[in-house]
């Protein structure tokens, strides 16, 4: 979950906190179809000039809407992975299938710097809280920090192959989930270390708390454990026949510190209390009567109606829960599988990523589409919001990253 811009902690609390001891092992729309499936003009031709129109040309012909306000083009595969700096609202960093890395301005377009080097396709991709360090990490284990303002590396690691990565809300720590089970963190960039050991299945997921002081991370076998950052002990283990069946693909912990939420390819969310280990409540995500394959790709609390969570499927189902009384508010049905959701941090709105290449807009008050955004060619697989409201990026298996203005789009 990104960081509630509203926190009001002491940065100096927080570094203390997590004082790590080196000592410890490491486009308008065009119609230009009839009712037969040709264009007048052409169903007047004759049919020597009729069949130079096959659906291949045909296509061509078609003219995709597109509400972006800039395309990234620089990627030479498919690009995975987006975030923009907090800091500048401005500067993105993209990560993709071509093993590289790119740090750009959303409002020019230019290119800062590339992040080369990398030995595998890069997914994991983040800046510090002040923007200061960029952060590149691969499938095949490597980590690349940069220092923003001159695209220089300052630090690298290598590791099993990286799951997830996320920076402190409030200090240069860094902190990865690894295949291995195990879940890293570093000072940038001393590179000092701490070291939270699973039990041998994939960290997949994690989440820092919004204290700064604890993380939590959801593993292969569907278990939760709650690590303290300080100690590097495990404070809860949660697992058995209460947890899920099957990997946690997806975590967030709500603004309050007080609840965990997990999703797993399972098909169920788990609301779960971060004192006591206690699964709260289950949300089941599946689909009755359907044989298609299911999972809880994404899932985040509210960050303004502290009430409300969301889920969305790989079936296309976004669904609006309300924890006190564990019941579904609304369902929102796409027309592809949810990727990603993120909520609004001043009103209930959602707006989620879709491997139709859209990104929506939902009223969690009544489940209406308020927007759609649309561009991309192929699926969106991540997608991140400014802190300041007013930009959100995307990233596509059709090799491009895009710029949305988050006004109403053109019709």
């Amino acid at each position: 979950m990104d960081p509630d811009p509203e926190q009001d902690r002491d940065s100096e609390e927080v570094v203390e906190i997590i004082e790590i001891d080196d000592t410890e092992p490491l486009s308008d729309d065009e119609e230009v179809v009839g009712d037969d499936g040709l264009s007048a003009d052409i169903n007047e031709m004759d049919l020597e000039n009729e069949l130079q129109y096959n659906s291949d040309e045909f296509e061509d012909e078609v003219t995709y809407r597109d509400d972006s306000t800039f395309v990234y083009k620089k990627h030479a595969d498919s690009v995975f992975t987006a975030r923009i700096d907090n800091n500048t609202c401005d500067l993105v960093i993209t990560g993709g299938q071509d093993d590289t890395a790119y740090v750009w301005s959303a409002s020019s377009g230019e290119t800062k710097f590339q992040c080369d080097g990398h030995k595998d396709s890069v997914t994991s991709v983040g800046f510090s809280h002040d923007g200061v360090y960029a952060a590149s990490a691969d499938l095949g284990g490597l980590i690349k920090v940069w220092k923003v303002d001159t695209g220089k590396e300052v630090w690298s690691f290598e590791c099993s192959d990286i799951e997830w990565l996320q920076w402190h809300q409030m200090a240069h720590v860094l902190i990865v989930g690894t295949q291995d089970g195990t879940t890293w963190m570093w000072k940038i960039p001393s590179g000092d270390c701490k070291t939270f050991k699973g039990h041998g299945l994939s960290a997949g997921s994690g989440c820092l708390m919004p204290d700064g002081k604890r993380v939590c991370v959801g593993y292969e076998d569907g278990s939760v454990k709650i690590w303290d950052m300080k100690t590097a002990s495990c404070l809860q283990n949660v697992n058995g026949k209460d947890i899920h069946s099957s990997s946690v693909v997806c975590i967030d912990c709500h603004p309050d510190n007080n609840l965990i939420l997990t999703g797993s390819t399972d098909a169920t969310a788990k609301v779960i209390h971060s004192s006591t280990g206690k699964v709260v409540t289950t949300f089941n995500c599946a689909e009755e009567n359907s044989e298609d394959e299911n999972s809880v790709e994404s899932c985040a609390f509210s960050y303004t109606q502290s009430s409300l969570a969301a889920t969305g499927t790989l079936t296309g189902k976004l669904s609006i829960w309300d924890v006190p009384t564990q019941t579904n508010r609304n369902t929102c049905q796409h027309t592809g599988g949810v990727v990603k959701l993120k909520w609004d941090t001043t009103s209930p709105l959602v707006y989620t990523a879709c491997l139709d290449g859209v990104v929506r807009m939902w009223d969690a008050r009544n489940g209406k589409c308020c927007l759609e955004w649309s561009g991309h060619q192929d699926a969106v697989l991540d997608f991140d919001i400014s802190r300041d409201g007013k930009t959100l990026v995307t990233a596509s298996e059709d090799n491009t990253a895009r710029v949305f203005s988050l006004h109403k789009p053109d019709s």
